[in-house]
């Protein structure tokens, strides 16, 4: 156990899976998701990689989850929450369950694994802890009632975390995507859109890399990125 690991949440067919590749090249990856199959066959095409299928909803089985990774992988030195719960619907629509549920995903988990993390990363003087987000961590539009508030919070609690652990010699960072990225169902839903229009998982993954590998000098807690025809 004397390589860096990292661990991921949210291993999904376009975000998820593009940042597990990208760490994969350095790190041993843990990737967490709920959906055993695909985990299992990402695990089987790309050396370094782990399947601990869990719902981070579940904060329980996260705490587990976590303890697997820590004993046969070692501690992880990065960690990134990517995993998302999200609903479309104005507040007067919105089933509050679903709010709670999104923000357990969303901001508990974001919590749970930060408790889990730290002390370790604390320890060695060195870590990162990255979370993927988006624009409405910013502004509530109206019709997305369920999902906004929970985000906003997440990226609350994301720069309080940072304040804590960065003195402690822990990067934490929130990067929040603001576009429409490039997955088959967005394809299909924007069918006519150029490849400029969409933002490519790959080139996300690539900015998680770096905000995880910043030098100490120059750390960056808010990023943001869009492709550059966004209007915005």
């Amino acid at each position: 156990m004397t390589s860096s690991v990292c661990l991921v949440t949210g291993v999904g067919p376009g975000t998820g899976s593009a940042i597990v590749r990208r760490f994969a090249e350095s790190y041993d990856v843990a990737m967490l998701a709920r959906d055993r199959d695909r985990l299992a066959a990402i695990a089987a095409d790309t050396p370094s990689t782990h399947a601990y299928p869990c719902d981070v909803s579940d904060l329980e089985a996260l705490a587990e989850t976590y303890a697997s990774i820590e004993r046969e992988l070692g501690a992880p030195n990065v960690v990134v929450h990517n995993a998302v719960g999200g609903a479309f619907g104005d507040f007067s629509k919105i089933d509050p369950a679903v709010l709670e549920r999104n923000f357990r995903i969303n901001t508990t988990a974001l919590l749970r694994l930060g408790q889990l993390a730290a002390p370790a990363m604390v320890e060695r003087g060195e870590g990162a802890i990255v979370c993927t987000g988006n624009t409405s961590a910013y502004r509530g539009k109206d019709f997305f009632a369920g999902f906004a508030p929970t985000k906003a919070a997440q990226r609350i609690l994301a720069e309080s975390m940072a304040r804590a652990l960065g003195p402690q010699g822990v990067h934490v960072a929130y990067l929040a995507i603001d576009a429409v990225i490039d997955l088959e169902w967005t394809r299909k839903r924007n069918p006519d859109a150029p490849d400029d229009y969409f933002c490519h998982p790959n080139d996300i993954a690539g900015e998680v890399w770096h905000l995880a590998h910043q030098p100490k000098s120059a750390w960056t807690f808010d990023a943001m990125i869009r492709p550059f025809g966004e209007n915005w």
